[in-house]
């Protein structure tokens, strides 16, 4: 086995009409606010899986590069041709490092694959090495929980909906109904500064990047 990946849950310190709600992420899944793993179902957080990403050699320069595809399964992940039967889902974007300490993913991932640091006695390039990195994933076919709304992905963006989950913490779910939870709030723009929200918002969501502030309005 090459490597590993994992899903994360998401959630924030919720504050009305005061500071920021602060997005944090745990190994086991998705990411709102900050970039960090999360694969959410019917609009929540699943449990961790920790599948484990591998593939035959000869794929490519690099484990799961950019426009390569992987395999669904439960405890693990293959690369695989992407015009297969078996491909399920594309990388994005692909860093090495950590998520905590690296770039983020973009804003409709779905998923996000850890992949751990392996020495075999033979890999992708020959020098005997897979670095530790993760791949930012998107589905080939619907659903898609990073998209806007869609009550998941690794990333809270603007068209997000969350709730709050008890002790000062909210987390995402699906702006349809179609969660577990109802919405209470959604995250109607992205800004520089909590100024900059119209009069209308009751929470302030930290995105991060450019535009960290996301205002949310209730629902």
């Amino acid at each position: 086995m090459r490597g590993t990946g994992s899903v994360g849950a998401v959630c924030g310190l919720l504050v009305l009409l005061g500071a920021l709600v602060t997005g944090c992420q745990s190994p086991s899944g998705g990411l709102a606010g900050d970039g960090r793993p999360r694969e959410p179902a019917s609009g929540t957080t699943t449990a961790a899986v920790s599948p484990v990403a591998t593939r035959p050699a000869g794929y490519g320069a690099v484990f799961l590069a950019v426009d390569e595809c992987s395999s669904f399964g439960t405890t693990s992940f293959t690369e695989v041709p992407c015009t297969g039967e078996r491909a399920a889902a594309r990388v994005v974007a692909r860093h090495n490092g950590t998520v905590r300490g690296g770039p983020r993913c973009p804003a409709r991932t779905d998923f996000v694959l850890h992949i751990s640091e392996q020495r075999p006695a033979s890999d992708e390039d020959g020098d005997g090495v897979v670095p530790r990195g993760y791949a930012c994933m998107r589905n080939l076919q619907p659903p898609h929980p990073g998209d806007p709304g869609a009550g998941g992905g690794p990333r809270t963006i603007v068209g997000d909906c969350v709730y709050g989950s008890g002790a000062g913490q909210v987390r995402e779910t699906a702006c349809d109904g179609t969660g577990e939870r109802e919405p209470e709030y959604e995250v109607t723009r992205a800004v520089t500064e909590r100024a900059d929200c119209p009069a209308s918002t009751a929470l302030y969501v930290r995105l991060g990047g450019d535009r960290p502030v996301g205002c949310a309005r209730p629902l």
